[in-house]
């Protein structure tokens, strides 16, 4: 370590650390270093006491992605300066801590956005590029590594690498999606979205089956810049996956007779009220009562027929970060599935057999009546990317709620979901995972993929330092 560095191993910096699902919680010894020699000095305390080291941003995938029991982590968001920004060319460099809210709020008023964002404002870009992340565009605007122009990563051994596309491009390629298992990203550049107004045009469509949602994604996709359908999943027989789907379009130039306005961060933020009356950080508990399996059928329902009514109006005008970050709308929402968490369930299906996947794992939960509070439904294209989790074809997400007393037969159906998607050539996605096997994990990926990227991870990291809990779970560190 540097002379400087009082980096140990002691007792006060052991912290119980929790997955956003809050699924998982175990004890860490954390670090959060502002400076790259601070990095570097974590690693030599982790060689030199023969530990690990996990890499944490925001601390938001679903399960143990950025967990790491018993063991370092090195938590990265006080690193979160805006390093340099170009407002005529659109292109921002930044550490890895500075959080896509922080992002959209620092450019936005220059007329930017940022081209791919997550359902929650608040993930780290390093984090961000950890996952690959993806929006409600990605049918048409691809990953967030789309837009990277370079980035800066530290290995293990304390180097410093430039990577793009044309600079060590196998790193650049591999690093992102990654999941933390190569290096930590400590400069990224990236190019924003240029817009015109600070609002979105945005419908509704209701969809009374899974045959009707792919037909409508389809149908809109070449002229929506944003689509996303919501799946009521306690519906049945005929009426099975129906659900909607919202749109949305950027505005042209003079479209918005007054940008200066709508551009402004306080236009954008969402109301810490509703209709100026009842705070929205009062709505998570209200929902509690309703975190059962009668209370979400009512409130399916409910969104289903207000999804008709909205249906037969025309197009509103709606802010990006009110459309973007739908998950920032309920503050602290997550608690409603206290004590027990929550487990995300994302797969990734070719568009020829989606619609017959998605229905069987509808059709199994309900079945073993362990049945999704919450199903998101997207259109996706395929990347470039080396651990990629994109197919051309559709994603869907289901949220169950995890208790006591439903554990075993929730760690059952993700099994017998994930054969599913696996026997169709489908894929899972890291930040959202908690509970799959390394078969499954690893059958969805594909060998080939996951030798290449144990090559580079002999090369960056031969000591094998960086480690989580996912990769030890899913992977056994590459091995």
């Amino acid at each position: 370590m540097s002379e400087s560095s009082s980096y140990q191993l002691t007792q006060d910096r052991r912290e119980l650390v929790e997955s956003w699902g809050m699924n998982r919680r175990s004890i860490s010894y954390v670090f959060r270093p502002t400076t790259t020699s601070q990095i570097a000095d974590v690693f030599r305390l982790a060689k030199s006491t023969g530990r690990t080291v996990g890499l944490r941003g925001a601390g938001y995938s679903y399960g143990d992605a950025s967990m790491n029991a018993e063991d370092i982590v090195l938590d990265l968001s006080r690193m979160k300066r805006i390093l340099d920004w170009n407002p005529d060319s659109g292109v921002i460099t930044a550490e890895p801590g500075v959080t896509i809210q922080d992002l959209w709020r620092y450019i936005i008023e220059d007329g930017w956005w940022p081209p791919v964002v997550s359902g929650t404002s608040f993930v780290t870009l390093g984090g961000a590029l950890g996952v690959n992340i993806h929006g409600k565009n990605n049918y048409k605007a691809g990953p967030i590594g789309n837009y990277v122009d370079e980035f800066e990563i530290m290995l293990p051994s304390g180097e410093i690498k430039r990577c793009s596309r044309t600079e060590n491009p196998e790193l650049f390629f591999a690093a992102i999606g990654g999941f933390g298992m190569l290096g930590v990203f400590t400069r990224i550049t990236l190019h924003m979205k240029k817009v015109h107004s600070g609002l979105l045009s945005v419908g509704a469509y209701s969809t009374n089956s899974f045959g009707e949602i792919v037909e409508s994604l389809e149908e809109r996709r070449s002229h929506c810049d944003y689509m996303v359908g919501w799946i009521d999943c306690f519906s049945t027989g005929a009426k099975l996956g129906r659900g909607l789907v919202h749109t949305a379009n950027y505005l042209g130039p003079g479209e918005d007779l007054n940008p200066a306005q709508t551009l402004r961060v306080s236009n954008q933020e969402i109301s810490p009220t509703i209709m100026g009356v009842v705070p929205r950080s009062l709505l998570g508990k209200f929902l509690q009562p309703f975190n059962n399996n009668v209370g979400m059928l009512a409130i399916n329902a409910a969104k289903y027929v207000q999804g008709e009514v909205m249906e037969s109006h025309k197009t509103v005008l709606q802010p990006h970060a009110q459309f973007a970050f739908l998950l920032d709308y309920v503050p602290d929402w997550k608690h409603a599935y206290k004590p027990g968490g929550l487990i995300q369930f994302q797969s990734f299906i070719p568009y020829d057999q989606s619609e017959r996947v998605f229905a069987r794992q509808i059709e199994l939960s309900q079945k073993m009546r362990i049945i999704p509070f919450l199903g998101v439904f997207k259109r996706h294209q395929p990347d470039e990317f080396l651990m990629t989790h994109a197919v051309d074809g559709h994603s869907l997400a289901l949220d169950y709620p995890y208790t006591e007393s439903n554990k075993d037969g929730v760690k059952f159906l993700v099994e017998q979901m994930a054969r599913v998607v696996v026997e169709a050539g489908g894929r899972f996605y890291c930040a959202k995972d908690s509970l799959l096997t390394s078969e499954m994990a690893r059958a969805g990926m594909g060998e080939d993929r996951i030798e290449r990227f144990a090559c580079l991870k002999q090369k960056c990291d031969p000591e094998r330092l960086l480690r989580t809990d996912l990769s030890r779970r899913l992977y056994d560190g590459f091995k």
